[in-house]
């Protein structure tokens, strides 16, 4: 008997307008499995993970997460179970680095919320892990590609989730980077 799967994809179908970009797509993945999507450009692959996300609505098929289907499931409930990290992101608000990390902890919030000591610490030390608690009081939109990047993982990391979905997050990394 094998593991209960964390994510199924059963029979996804999606596409936008006339073209078609998914066709009966299948995928199990257990808990501790680490899964790549390869493929060119244009096939599909930040549409999957739109869907897995609930983001995007497949024309045919589910998805599930630990056996719900995430149709059912609380946006906030989802959002503490999969932490995402988007292939590019911009802001037009010049948070700090520490602002958008601690957005990661906006799940586990009501909607009257101050931050904790708790929720401070837990950033902290995500920009710790990554090595860039330095730049936590600069601007968002003034640091570089890559440090955008790690920033991003910081706030997936702050998110407190079990399961984290990466749309390419090793862009615009350095080499050393791309390796933590």
């Amino acid at each position: 008997m094998g593991l209960k799967p964390l994510i199924e994809i059963t029979g996804i179908s999606f596409g936008y307008t006339k073209k078609t970009v998914l066709s009966d797509i299948n995928l199990s993945i257990t808990k501790g499995e680490v899964v790549a999507l390869l493929g060119p450009n244009g096939c599909g692959k930040s549409t999957l993970i739109k869907i897995i996300l609930g983001l995007l609505r497949p024309a045919s098929g589910g998805i599930f997460l630990n056996g719900d289907n995430i149709r059912n499931l609380d946006s906030r409930y989802l959002a503490r179970k999969i932490a995402y990290v988007p292939q590019t992101h911009k802001s037009s608000f010049p948070y700090t680095v520490m602002d958008v990390v601690l957005m990661g902890r906006i799940p586990h919030k009501t909607f009257f919320f101050r931050y904790s000591n708790k929720d401070m610490k837990i950033a902290k030390d995500a920009l710790e892990r990554l090595s860039i608690l330095h730049l936590s009081s600069r601007a968002y939109t003034e640091i570089s590609g890559g440090e955008r990047q790690l920033t991003l993982i910081a706030r997936a990391l702050a998110q407190g989730a079990n399961t984290f979905i990466m749309d390419e997050p090793a862009g615009g990394l350095d080499y050393g980077n791309q390796l933590k």
